[in-house]
């Protein structure tokens, strides 16, 4: 059975509210001449924020698989494969803000960095523990999802009060 998990909506949803707040208000003060270009680039902006976290993990009793848009690609992400007999062990990294990254190791030596901002988190992580019959128990988020809870919103407040601004 193959299993779908995409980007974790709240990931998701704070990175395209912080492009809007960051952007939404440029189309608004740009001069006359720059108006339309500046609307075109903000569309185009739009539509690859929104594509590029469109990436998502696909599990089945054979493999794990990574795969990305064809923007994300184009921009240097690839997709990826691996067989469970493949998976070696799981390490982890530390990263500068404290937290941890995790790779999967296969016996040929290569490194996969395990999808930690995906929907249905737990459910991932035990259909890769049943699968590979690695201890999962210290795997979690990359970073809290308070934090991206308080990003949407932050980044939503921003936005009325430039709506505001402009409507005054």
């Amino acid at each position: 059975m193959i299993e779908k998990f995409k980007t974790l909506f709240f990931v998701k949803s704070s990175l395209i509210s912080l492009y809007l707040a960051l952007t939404i208000p440029l189309p608004f003060i740009s001069i006359g001449k720059l108006r339309i270009p500046s609307i075109i680039v903000f569309a185009l902006g739009l539509y690859l924020i929104i594509n590029i976290t469109s990436d998502y993990v696909e599990t089945c009793s054979n493999k794990i698989s990574y795969k990305t848009s064809f923007i994300s690609k184009f921009l240097g992400k690839k997709n990826w494969e691996i067989s469970w007999k493949d998976i070696k062990l799981i390490k982890s990294l530390p990263t500068s803000q404290g937290s941890k990254v995790y790779y999967f190791n296969t016996f040929q030596g290569e490194n996969f960095l395990v999808p930690q901002r995906v929907e249905n988190f737990e459910k991932f992580l035990l259909i890769v523990s049943s699968n590979t019959g690695i201890s999962i128990n210290e795997i979690s988020y990359i970073s809290p999802l308070w934090t991206y809870k308080l990003l949407t919103f932050i980044s939503v407040l921003m936005i009325i009060g430039e709506l505001f601004s402009f409507l005054n």
